[in-house]
């Protein structure tokens, strides 16, 4: 068994980047984060899978900085740590149990990993005031072994990209070489942390993993060497999530170096992937259909959700469990 490093944010070595930053010291690391958890959005969210948003929705709470930070982010503000606001563990706590209470059907940690030192304390001080909800590490997979081990206990699913297997790109778009190693190990952690799929009678994901890959524009070829490593690998162990809504920004076209994410992905491109994956003959399978690359689909990150605890929303704490 490796052994495994102990974790800290002062000197920071919590990510893959190691970058040393003293973040409790007022110091931002590679993720443009201090050491205090800054969230931007906590709100019921549909756009995730079917059996993680259901009919009431993700309670998808979204945390400012990122350590991984592609080009093409969706979500370029809140990753740059250009949103959201402080929060301490309690009220980190009192936010997941506001969500339990709206009606969620589990806590989602978007981006999580360079707050991992606070999420764990939240997410046990909710379950000791009635927190039943199953919690979701929504994360890039980029991800070191220990810290994936340290969620023992306290993750029931994780929600995980898997972006590249060539090392030209994930240096190209996320400055990241060694993303497609980091990743491998990373994903391996993780299903023995959870086991494979567990649904409830509602078709609701309980436990387990669902690896992502977002198909970028011009290269499937990248799309199918993902693949097949998770069907080789892993078969029917994880699920599948192939998404095609990536979406093109104006600010990639400053950048000559990658003038391919200028467009969509065409319905050609992303048909020619599903083929391949029903060549391999996979069944644990999401795709997406119709119309989503759209920055509507985006969503506000203002704020929502976050200081409805000090609002007095009464019924919402009652139901909830707060005292």
């Amino acid at each position: 068994m490796m052994q495994l490093q102990k974790l800290t944010d002062d000197p920071c070595n919590l990510c893959s980047r190691e970058c040393g930053a003293r973040r409790q010291q007022g110091e931002t690391g590679y993720c443009v984060s201090q050491s205090r958890p800054v969230v931007a959005r906590a709100a019921l969210h549909m756009w995730e899978e079917p059996c993680i948003s259901g009919e009431a929705g993700s309670g998808a709470v979204f945390f400012a900085g990122c350590s991984l930070r592609c080009i093409y982010c969706q979500n370029f503000e809140l990753a740059r740590g250009r949103k959201g606001f402080e929060v301490g563990i309690e009220q980190l706590a009192d936010i997941f149990l506001v969500l339990q209470g709206k009606g969620a059907a589990n806590i989602n940690l978007v981006t999580p990993d360079h707050f991992t030192l606070a999420v764990i304390p939240a997410v046990r001080m909710a379950r000791e005031r009635g927190l039943m909800l199953p919690v979701i590490y929504n994360c890039s997979g980029y991800e070191k072994e220990e810290l994936i081990e340290s969620l023992r206990g306290t993750v029931d699913i994780f929600l995980v990209d898997f972006k590249y297997m060539e090392e030209e790109l994930a240096r190209k778009f996320s400055f990241a070489p060694d993303y497609p190693e980091i990743a491998k190990k990373a994903l391996a952690r993780m299903l023995s942390l959870t086991g494979e799929p567990v649904f409830d009678g509602k078709g609701m994901l309980q436990k387990g993993v669902i690896v992502r890959h977002l198909l970028l524009p011009g290269h499937k070829r990248n799309a199918r060497e993902v693949i097949e490593y998770i069907h080789q690998n892993y078969g029917d162990r994880v699920i599948l999530s192939l998404m095609n809504q990536y979406t093109p920004f104006e600010r990639l076209k400053e950048r000559e170096d990658c003038r391919e994410l200028c467009r969509r992905v065409t319905k050609r491109e992303y048909e020619a992937v599903i083929e391949y994956i029903l060549s391999l003959g996979m069944e644990n399978v999401f795709i997406q259909e119709g119309e989503t690359a759209k920055e509507s689909f985006i969503p506000e990150f203002d704020g929502e959700g976050i200081f409805e605890w000090k609002k007095g929303e009464e019924k919402c704490r009652e139901e909830s469990g707060l005292q």
